[in-house]
């Protein structure tokens, strides 16, 4: 194994994280993937074959990810490891004035501490340990076109990817003393399971004044991920992102690209007025 090119991915059950296995395996390396559930390590095994070994963690868990370090070292026989692609995540949403602020510490938990535990315990295999072979190796940052650009209802989630974009620029600025890489991939819509939740999201807010606005959110959000990209797209753009000669420092991949650009070159309140009337967000008279 240590002669393939070797790749750890986080959060690779479903979605993003499981395209990026797909799409990584199926160009010849060797993809280690962290999930949370042995069926999921038993289905993935099943799917890619040799080419797929799981690691059973959850990113929040330092004990945990420093065994599957270690699982990945020991096969890794001395070689540094080839990429890292903090891919986990989760999303919680909710108006602000109403969120408990135990989920909103749930999603910095996993969104913001998470890479960073996981990038702590593999970055002596990445090439920090100077005495491990090979070339240093890079690590992909999956954060979002939230981490640009906020929509309500939204606030615990895009604070998270806001947040990554921060991390992720320091961390990018750091290892360079060791000749490790960080580069950004950044997705729009895209078709995933989380879209499935939107729901279950809502529901603990139907009592309060937001009720109308969020079924208008959820529509909104439902009407996008029916035109989202398939999530191979994004493994294509990790793929790039690990292996071409001079990577940017970031890849935006999105649907509508000039629509993302747009909201950031209007005025900010002229954006607050397209989203307030978009939504009925507006104060009655």
């Amino acid at each position: 194994m240590a002669a393939r090119r070797s790749v750890v991915i986080t959060g690779a059950s479903t979605g993003i994280g499981w395209a990026c296995v797909k799409v990584l395996a199926g160009s010849g390396f060797h993809v280690f993937g962290s999930v949370r559930k042995t069926s999921d390590a038993d289905r993935l095994t099943k799917e890619f074959g040799a080419s797929f070994t799981p690691l059973i963690f959850d990113v929040t868990d330092k004990a945990a990810v420093a065994a599957g370090a270690k699982q990945v070292e020991a096969a890794l026989g001395g070689e540094t490891l080839f990429g890292l692609v903090n891919n986990a995540g989760i999303a919680v949403a909710g108006p602000l004035l109403y969120l408990r602020t135990e989920e909103f510490e749930r999603q910095f938990a996993v969104n913001v501490t998470g890479p960073l535990i996981v990038t702590q315990a593999f970055a002596s295999l990445l090439g920090a340990d100077r005495d491990r072979k090979g070339a240093p190796g890079r690590i992909v940052m999956i954060t979002s076109v939230g981490g640009k650009n906020a929509l309500p209802f939204a606030g615990p989630y895009t604070a998270s990817k806001f947040a990554i974009e921060g991390f992720s620029e320091s961390l990018r600025r750091e290892p360079m003393l060791f000749g490790i890489d960080v580069v950004i991939v950044a997705p729009g819509a895209v078709l995933t399971p989380i879209w499935n939740k939107s729901e279950h999201a809502i529901a603990p807010f139907a009592n309060t004044a937001y009720a109308p606005v969020l079924e208008k959110m959820k529509a909104f959000m439902l009407g996008n991920a029916a035109k989202g990209l398939p999530p191979e797209r994004i493994g294509e753009a990790v793929k790039t992102a690990l292996t071409v000669a001079k990577p940017k420092t970031r890849y935006t991949v999105a649907p509508n690209p000039f629509q993302i650009w747009l909201t950031r070159v209007l005025p900010r309140r002229v954006v607050d007025k397209m989203i307030a009337r978009g939504l009925g967000l507006n104060r009655p008279s």
